[in-house]
């Protein structure tokens, strides 16, 4: 690999200057805010961003239509209004493959960020500008502020109440939106597309529900004027994104000469499947390999509960078995044993044909992926937010195999791995950083069950009644006892025959 001595800044002034990576050559002079984006981070990056630079490079009439504006709404987006305010929007983005290939892009597709904290009234009016005509979501699966066990708005939380107060500053997601749709609507502007792209099942319905939700406890006339004009797509999208490693800066600038203050990297793998329902029109991403479909669903079921319910099923053993990336933890026969077999058994029988689709070769390009050693990705980043995920992604598969008579053997043992990972302490005694915004709750559970055995799974915010259930306590007791008594590697071999 050659190494460069000298770099550049990234700036839009510089990219003359750039000739070892691939540029944006379309005139981001004359972009224009098509979509508001709220929540960059490196998936967005990854993926969202690069499909629309792909298509801005493509050109057509009205590709300069829909250059992105992000949004951070969080105080931790401050890192990132400091990252891309600097370099124009810019940044790079670099795509490792398993054979060790490594392609570096820079991707300009973001045409200017905006921090909600710093000016929530330019944030609103960015979002009431008729340009903009979709806005865009991924806020992670906490973000939606709903009721795992229920899937009911939480009206309560402080952020939520504070918003909905009469001449309240917003300050959450959803008021912001909400109080654009009111202007657009009172300056009889059309509404914009509120299009989710988090790993939720059914990530469109979902944003519908919790903002008319919201938007009925502020002004119900409002609401049903959303109902009536605001559409709100389901979509799949997949590329494995793990969290920017520190060195990654350095790398990207002594391959390429490009200083990037916060480089993005991926796996080659991408893809987005999504609904065609807009309110004021679209981008033509057809044309750069998004699958524009009638019907996500059986996309996003392969997914969330082959792609992502495969993530936890490996993340807790994995990680009380020693290891600490995916690579390695894929490269274990014992759990490339257990994905494969969770597919099979447990996750495949609950979807429906996936159309144009093989889920053999699916499950095989998962399993690859998930090897593959150029993008390091960590366990710990799967392990994150456990109580947001496992809800979403693998009790749905628990309920549908109940529900048919089916078995859950493994993925009851997957949950009795979360149980045991949770408790905050490994198989050598030490501690376990457990990142969760439930953590002060599960982990004294996690303990307890201990003694009680079902404190972790009585939690029927998470997991509803499945306490109940003895075709699930069952292998779910059985996995957790051999997980305290045997270990981890001696559990999944058991299990495993």
């Amino acid at each position: 690999m050659c190494s460069v001595t000298e770099t550049v800044e990234l700036q839009q002034k510089s990219l003359s200057d750039i000739g070892s990576v691939a540029v944006p050559t379309y005139d981001r002079e004359r972009m224009r805010t098509g979509i508001v984006h709220i929540g960059v981070g490196g998936f967005h990056r990854a993926h969202q961003a690069m499909y629309l630079d792909r298509l801005l490079a493509e050109g057509g009439s009205d590709a300069l239509d829909w250059g992105i504006c992000g949004v951070g709404v969080r105080p931790a987006d401050a890192g990132m209004r400091d990252a891309l305010g600097p370099q124009d929007g810019l940044f790079t983005l670099t795509l490792k493959h398993p054979d060790g290939t490594i392609e570096t892009s820079v991707i300009g597709s973001i045409g200017e960020f905006l921090f909600a904290p710093d000016d929530p009234e330019r944030v609103i009016e960015k979002l009431a500008d008729p340009d903009t005509r979709i806005v865009s979501l991924t806020v992670t699966e906490g973000g939606y502020n709903f009721s795992p066990s229920t899937g009911e708005f939480d009206a309560s939380n402080p952020d939520v109440v504070a918003d909905l107060a009469e001449g309240a500053v917003p300050v959450t997601v959803f008021g912001l939106v909400t109080e654009a749709l009111r202007r657009r609507r009172d300056r009889g502007v059309a509404s914009f597309t509120v299009m989710s792209c988090d790993n939720i099942q059914g990530n469109g319905h979902m944003a519908q529900s919790v903002f008319l939700s919201f938007a009925r406890l502020k002004d119900p006339t409002l609401a049903e004027w959303i109902t009536q004009h605001t559409a709100f797509p389901n979509s799949m999208v997949d590329r494995i994104t793990p969290a920017t490693p520190p060195d990654l800066r350095a790398e990207v600038a002594g391959r390429t000469g490009i200083d990037d203050r916060w480089p993005v990297v991926a796996e080659p793998f991408t893809q987005w499947v999504l609904e065609d329902n807009f309110s004021s029109g679209r981008p033509r991403l057809e044309e750069v390999g998004v699958q524009i479909v009638d019907d996500v669903t059986p996309y996003e079921l392969m997914k969330l509960r082959l792609l992502n319910a495969s993530h936890q099923t490996l993340c807790y053993f994995g990680y009380l078995m020693g290891y600490r990336f995916v690579h390695e933890a894929t490269a274990d026969p014992l759990i490339a044993a257990l994905l494969r077999r969770y597919m099979a058994t447990e996750g495949r029988p609950t979807l429906a044909p996936v159309p144009g689709v093989d889920l053999d070769v699916y499950t095989e390009t998962l399993i690859e992926r998930f090897g593959n050693p150029a993008i390091a990705d960590t366990i710990a980043r799967l392990c994150q937010d456990s109580s947001d995920r496992i809800p979403k992604w693998l009790i749905p598969v628990i309920r549908e195999r109940l529900a048919a008579g089916g078995e859950v053997t493994l993925a009851a043992a997957v949950v009795a791995s979360w149980t045991r990972y949770a408790e905050g302490v490994d198989e050598n005694g030490d501690a376990i950083a457990v990142v969760d915004p439930l953590a002060g709750r599960l982990i004294p559970l996690a303990r307890q069950s201990r003694t009680d055995t079902l404190a972790f799974v009585s939690d029927r915010s998470l997991f509803g009644d499945l306490a109940d259930d003895d075709r699930f306590t069952g292998p779910y007791l059985a996995a957790l006892g051999s997980l305290r008594r045997d270990g981890a590697r001696a559990t999944l071999e058991g299990l495993l025959g």
